[in-house]
């Protein structure tokens, strides 16, 4: 069978556990939600053809593990990344003040060409929990804007919303890292789980 070549963009989503990595991911992709929360152990990925501006581009969007005791794995997992979704719950202040840290480590994990131009892309998840919310747009939006005028989106991974719009402008940010970084990656080449260490097949936040 002759091989096509596609772009593949690489998308990591980061932020502590429990604020919806796992939900966002499945709702874009396979348009689902389920209310039972199971944590992500390591990492899991899903897949989506997307198309960006006339260009058809293959999105591998990895879901990782937010609990402490994972993170030592983010450096096989970050590496060839061309964007960075930072997620936090607008309910949970302590998610919001970890983005620093989630974004600190994946800068100094993933080692970008650029890292002062790598584009990461801020989720302020769960804004259907409207009475319980802790973190105002504003203070989200002033955060983004003082890290280099990262977008910033309001999303709820249980009623869809925002989450589409998110993902494209992901897709375009990771797309343009692929161009800057002119790399064109083969796609019957892309996912090799045998260069990924000790990945658990048990057990997965899907």
């Amino acid at each position: 069978m002759a091989t096509r070549k596609k772009v593949l963009l690489k998308v990591i989503i980061l932020g502590d556990s429990g604020v919806g990595k796992t939900s966002l991911m499945n709702q874009y992709v396979n348009r689902k939600f389920s209310n039972q929360y199971k944590a992500t152990i390591g990492a899991d990925f899903l897949t989506k053809e997307v198309t960006v501006d006339d260009r058809l581009v293959t999105m591998q969007i990895w879901d990782t593990a937010g609990q402490e005791r994972f993170q030592s794995l983010g450096v096989a997992f970050y590496r060839g990344a061309d964007c960075c979704v930072l997620v936090f719950d607008v309910t949970v202040p302590r998610s919001f003040e970890s983005l620093e840290a989630w974004r600190d480590e994946f800068l100094i994990q993933a080692s970008p060409r650029d890292p002062e131009h790598f584009p990461f892309v801020v989720l302020g998840n769960k804004v259907d929990l409207k009475d319980n919310r802790a973190i105002t747009e504003n203070r989200a939006k002033s955060w983004c804007d003082e890290k280099g005028n990262i977008p910033y989106f309001e999303t709820s991974a249980k009623e869809a919303t925002k989450v589409e719009t998110a993902f494209l402008t992901i897709a375009r940010a990771a797309l343009q890292q692929e161009k800057d970084e002119d790399i064109y990656h083969d796609f019957k080449d892309a996912v090799n789980l045998d260069d990924v260490p000790d990945k658990k097949q048990d057990g997965c936040g899907c």
